[in-house]
């Protein structure tokens, strides 16, 4: 009679090949860096929001002939603050500007939109347009992830625009990290 062997795999390299896996999922998980990949989401999305601001503002200007922080076309268009971009901050003398952008306005934001941008936890965006005719509006934040902070960086120690906010660039913000993310 002949016995049949069963052959299988031991404790002890069963604990091994658990051992190896374990180390590999470490490696991948510091790779991924998750919390770097939710601040560069986050990022994005500040990004996007910025954009659709600017969108917003250039839409009001082409419609309306001045900017929305402006009272009426017949003011000259002063706004050399970095101002918050805040209904309760951000106005133009009488009403705050994003109202005026808002469904309640011109209809350009949505309320969802600007309760989002405004609310507390948000990355606060900042509006600059240096006041002068032919001037960009930038809508500028504080960037969170390393990649974006990089690119901030990068962008404040190239040669800027002469209508570039200087805030956004502050003195030693590369080393700093203190840069910000400025759109167009």
């Amino acid at each position: 009679m002949k016995y049949k062997t069963v052959q299988g795999f031991t404790l002890i390299e069963l604990l091994i090949v658990i051992a190896v896996l374990g180390i590999l999922a470490v490696a991948v998980l510091s790779a991924i860096n998750p919390i770097e990949q939710i601040n560069r989401s986050r990022d994005t999305g500040s990004r996007s929001d910025a954009e659709q601001l600017l969108g917003a503002i250039d839409r009001f200007y082409a419609t309306a002939g001045y900017y929305p922080w402006v009272t009426g076309a017949s003011i000259v268009n002063i706004s050399t603050a970095f101002d918050l971009v805040d209904n309760s901050t951000w106005t133009d003398g009488t009403t705050a500007v994003l109202s005026k952008l808002s469904e309640a306005g011109t209809g350009e934001l949505k309320a969802s939109f600007t309760t989002r941008i405004t609310g507390s936890g948000y990355n606060t965006m900042y509006k600059y347009n240096h006041g002068t005719q032919g001037d960009s509006t930038y809508i500028c934040f504080m960037p969170k992830s390393n990649s974006f902070l990089t690119e901030a960086g990068d962008r404040c120690g190239a040669t800027l625009p002469s209508d570039f906010p200087a805030e956004a660039c502050a003195s030693g913000c590369v080393e700093a990290k203190t840069c910000y993310s400025c759109l167009p």
